[in-house]
């Protein structure tokens, strides 16, 4: 893995600090990133219908930025996609009499309901980074009557491709970013760590829905044995 790392790549980032003490990295085994669904409809720039805080165009070039230096230095690329028929059990609009964030109950699941967002062929469910740095962009909730926060699998239980993906290539530990903290950055990285990958969250690179859910999400994490960085820390990555 090579570490060509210029300065001026490093200031591109702005305010956004990354740590790379290059003569301390080593690396063990081979990391995979995963970022969470950076799509119109959860973003303030494209003015979703599902936009989470802070999530302006600033913040997402500054997700393009350092996702395309992990890639430069070897790191292996995902990402997941929201993808939802327009009749999703979890748009409000489908529920007579009900409105956004209220919760009904499917069965033994408690279900929370959105506008509708990331809705399949929109132009606001498009990734909005370039989709050639990855090297492949899981799709989910795409079955009417589940949602699906966990990049792994859907709130019934069906799998998606994910981690049949990362374990042919090898992969064993994955660093995850994106939108948003309290649900889909959560689900997906509770879920890799259920699975055996080390995992390693990058704070810094994300935007929850909310404070409290936000700060209880970082907790959970935590307690999951989960590594919460400020910032793209390299020797506490290679070090986990």
């Amino acid at each position: 893995m090579s570490w060509d790392i210029s300065l001026s790549q490093i200031a591109c980032v702005g305010a956004f600090v990354m740590k790379f003490p290059l003569s301390t990295v080593v690396a063990r085994e081979k990391i995979g990133v995963v970022v969470t669904d950076i799509q119109g409809d959860f973003t303030t720039w494209k003015k979703g219908t599902l936009a989470a805080p802070g999530t302006d165009e600033a913040f997402i070039k500054r997700i393009e930025t350092a996702t395309l230096l992990l890639r430069r230095n070897g790191f292996l690329m995902y990402a997941t996609q929201d993808w939802h028929p327009i009749d999703h059990v979890s748009f409000a609009v489908n529920h007579p009499g009900k409105v956004p964030f209220d919760t009904i109950q499917i069965g033994n699941l408690t279900q929370t309901l959105w506008p509708p967002h990331c809705v399949q062929g929109t132009e606001n469910a498009k990734v909005l980074l370039d989709n050639n740095i990855f090297q492949a962009i899981i799709r989910k909730g795409q079955r009417r009557e589940f949602d699906s926060y966990s990049g792994f699998r859907d709130d019934g239980g069906n799998d998606t491709e994910m981690h049949a993906i990362l374990q042919e290539a090898g992969i064993g530990k994955l660093v995850i970013y994106g939108i948003a903290t309290d649900y889909c950055v959560k689900a997906t990285a509770i879920d890799a760590v259920s699975r055996g990958y080390k995992v390693v969250v990058i704070e810094g690179l994300c935007k929850g829905i909310g404070s409290e859910t936000t700060a209880q999400a970082l907790r959970e994490m935590r307690a999951k044995g989960i590594l919460i960085l400020k910032e793209i820390d390299m020797a506490r990555i290679a070090a986990t």
